[in-house]
């Protein structure tokens, strides 16, 4: 049986989904086999789960798991599992690809070539992009007649207006490709294309999605389309998230390099790794733990986090010119009802008003019946976009 296998390979972890290649023309109908994750990579403690179609917990023998796993080793087990499954042919791999510069706007089927343009956009997420490439060359010296997709987490925001993409920075600069690109792109197509389904006859217009996990950005969608997001060049700017800081003022880097004498790598570690939820409480970057806390500094990133939300909010609102509906969606968007009540709160003023109730019980729609504004909780599925991205362009759907 054919299928369609994705990859989101990251610094500590390597995701995994199997799609049957059957029902891969429709969105609704793409249902995985196999769903899986390799964690604690990269000098972390190893850990694999899989789940089957309906999620499931299941046993899987990839072989006993060392002290220490690299992302490449993580790779050639999986691979050899797929091997070892009976009646199982790979029709086409797709994978999350974080940046696709300015050259890709779609997803695109991968030649040496277009793989080598893609390394050069490391520079531009150097803690993203190397992983998410890693593994193309295995996958190509073991399938060499293989198809293999790219998705990218930036194409979802290439239509915006220009002037949401530039910054003020001299012209030549912007011509050499430093713009706002946003992120998380594939979570904003997944549900833009199931948002009908949830929102029926409810005017979706003006739109703000909220993806909020350990990464966490906004989108702002008019009639389908993003027009504003508050990650830009990087995958650091907008609100505080897990570990990164968000924003700064630009001069508050200077004074880190200038008067603190730090480097460059002290800084990037810092803001990438050493701030948002985790810096600001000193306990821990996981919302689940900082909402389970007693301690005050817990409940002070959680507040400043729904704080910064509810700022990228107004700032977004008045890009669309109004709002129409409010969608939650990753980690902590579909599971925290706590921070999604405090944003909402926040949101009253544009006529938002939250039903307790349904939120606590992570209903799909938490604001009342008569509230001007709706809020939702959508939960997302980057790798079913990849999914059915890759099947398409490949002509297998």
């Amino acid at each position: 049986m054919s299928h369609i296998l994705t990859l989101n390979s990251g610094s500590s972890s390597l995701k995994f989904a199997l799609y049957p290649l059957a029902g891969a023309d429709a969105l609704d109908t793409l249902s995985p086999r196999y769903r899986g994750k390799f964690s604690g990579l990269n000098g972390g403690t190893p850990k694999l789960t899989l789940q089957d179609g309906e999620g499931t917990p299941m046993e899987v023998d990839m072989g006993e798991l060392p002290e220490q796993l690299e992302l490449p080793g993580a790779t050639a087990r999986l691979l050899s599992w797929l091997d070892d499954l009976p009646n199982l042919s790979l029709a086409v791999v797709g994978h999350r690809v974080v940046h696709g510069g300015r050259a890709y706007h779609r997803p695109v089927v991968l030649t040496p070539e277009i793989t080598a343009t893609l390394r050069g956009f490391e520079s531009l997420a150097p803690l993203h992009q190397p992983f998410c490439l890693a593994p193309v060359a295995p996958l190509a010296e073991r399938y060499p007649e293989l198809p293999q997709v790219a998705c990218f987490d930036t194409a979802f925001h290439a239509d915006q207006p220009e002037v949401a993409r530039q910054f003020a920075l001299p012209r030549e600069m912007t011509a050499r490709g430093l713009i706002r690109y946003g992120f998380h792109g594939l979570s904003y197509y997944y549900i833009n294309q199931v948002l009908p389904h949830h929102l029926g006859d409810a005017p979706r217009e003006r739109v703000i999605v909220a993806h909020l996990g350990n990464g966490a950005s906004l989108c702002a969608i008019r009639n389908g389309t993003s027009v504003a997001s508050t990650m830009g060049f990087t995958a650091i700017e907008g609100m505080p998230m897990g570990t990164r800081s968000g924003n700064l003022d630009p001069g508050l880097v200077l004074h880190l390099i200038q008067q603190e004498g730090m480097s460059v790598e002290e800084v990037t570690e810092l803001l990438y790794k050493r701030s948002g939820l985790l810096g600001v409480s000193g306990i821990s970057g996981d919302m689940r733990e900082l909402l389970d806390s007693p301690a005050e500094e817990a409940r002070e990133a959680v507040e400043l986090y729904a704080y910064r939300a509810v700022r990228e909010i107004g700032s977004l609102a008045a890009a669309l010119g109004g709002l129409d509906q409010l969608v939650f969606t990753a980690g902590i968007g579909e599971r925290a009802g706590p921070v999604r009540e405090a944003i909402c709160r926040g949101c009253e003023w544009l006529g938002l008003e939250l039903d307790p109730e349904a939120n606590r019980h992570d209903a799909s729609r938490i604001s009342t019946a008569g509230s001007r504004v709706g809020a939702w909780v959508i939960p997302t599925d980057e790798e079913r976009m990849i999914a059915w991205y890759s099947a398409r362009l490949v002509g297998q759907a």
